[in-house]
């Protein structure tokens, strides 16, 4: 779709107002997700990549294109990067209707084919029918539309979209979800996306970063992040609830296992050559990582990993069951989510006591 079919690389070690230190790129194709807590410089960052902010140091490349470099002081202007940027809530002119909204961002083509191409982009994000209504007479899924139709009809080098869904109700967003997988088919541009929302990332993005008081954590795909976290700090914006300490107590190099000593319980994880028996440590799972009996007298999957919890607390979520358990000789409670069917039918509850199975290739143990 874009003329000029490019990577974007960017490098931004900034100290000053707000301080920011990333290196990382997105490749033509791909969707990025930078996703972080509020006020831990994603959106300037996005400003950075965009044009509207100058940071101290650092590069900014599209392809062979310098978009910043403060070595050779190099700074193009937004207009000159000619890329594609959705704000938060859409940036639309309101005393524009949809069709004029996309036509003013298409300077770039001569005048007789702005209101063609323009149809044509309302038509593909299924606007059709849209196009002579004001923002104001349109909800927030089709304010959103317009915005990415304005942003993809420049044909950009990139898109930019700062949290593009958090203005929208759930069903609009899931709408709006499958209405991206599908333009990403098309797009042979870098896309990054802005958002605090891990579920959008993990649906969405191909690849991650994830950013905190504006320092680069981890960077991988969301699944890689998710079950690989570097560190706590990690783990927590991840999401990831169950934490432990445990004892390195054997290497088993020829089977690839690392044994654990969990309270009374002896546990097996990936290997980690790197750990020396009596070592402290740190481990994590995700819930995916914790089984529960599939059927109510079904055996647990054959594993090292049994645990006997008495469960604490049951709370329903939606379609899920949230629990919490105590595992015997430990301090710090087990948390899972099952889906709600399942739960029902093994009949958990309060005060029952029953078996769970981790699954040993999940069991990651973190940094120091």
């Amino acid at each position: 779709m874009s003329q000029d079919v490019a990577d974007l690389y960017c490098k931004i070690d900034q100290q000053r107002d707000i301080p920011i230190d990333a290196e990382f790129c997105c490749s033509a194709g791909e969707v990025l997700a930078v996703v972080g807590p509020s006020g831990g410089g994603k959106s300037t960052l996005l400003r950075m990549i965009a044009g509207l902010t100058k940071p101290e140091r650092g590069e900014i490349r599209h392809g062979d294109c310098q978009w910043f470099n403060s070595e050779t002081h190099q700074y193009l202007s937004p207009q000159q990067r000619h890329l594609g940027y959705v704000p938060q809530h859409f940036g639309l002119f309101p005393n524009m209707t949809a069709l004029e909204n996309v036509v003013a961002a298409l300077d770039h083509i001569p005048k007789s084919q702005r209101q063609s191409r323009a149809k044509d982009w309302l038509e593909r994000v299924n606007l059709h029918g849209l196009p002579d209504r004001l923002p104001a007479n349109l909800s927030g899924g089709q304010r959103q539309r317009v915005a990415l139709a304005r942003a993809l009809a420049r044909e950009p080098s990139i898109l930019l979209l700062d949290e593009p869904f958090s203005a929208v109700d759930r069903e609009t967003r899931e709408r709006l979800y499958l209405e991206l997988a599908r333009l990403k088919e098309q797009l042979s541009i870098p896309v990054i996306m802005v958002t605090h929302d891990l579920n959008e990332a993990l649906l969405l993005a191909d690849r991650m970063i994830l950013i905190s008081q504006g320092k680069l954590l981890q960077q991988g795909t969301p699944r890689e992040v998710l079950t690989r976290p570097r560190n706590e700090a990690v783990a927590k914006q991840m999401g990831l609830r169950n934490m432990f300490d445990a004892h390195v107590v054997a290497q088993e190099e020829d089977r690839q296992i690392t044994w654990l000593k969990f309270g009374e319980h002896l546990i097996a994880s990936t290997y980690f050559d790197s750990l020396d028996v009596g070592t402290k440590v740190r481990w994590v799972i995700p819930n995916q990582g914790i089984r529960f009996n599939s059927i109510t007298k079904g055996r647990l999957c054959r594993s090292f990993n049994k645990l006997n919890i008495t469960i604490a607390s049951t709370l329903a979520m939606g379609e899920t069951m949230r629990i919490v358990a105590s595992i015997k000789g430990v301090k710090h409670h087990l948390n899972a989510e099952v889906p709600l069917h399942l739960a029902q039918k093994l009949g958990l509850a309060p005060g029952m006591e029953t078996e769970v199975a981790l699954k040993s290739e999940l069991i990651h143990i973190l940094e120091r």
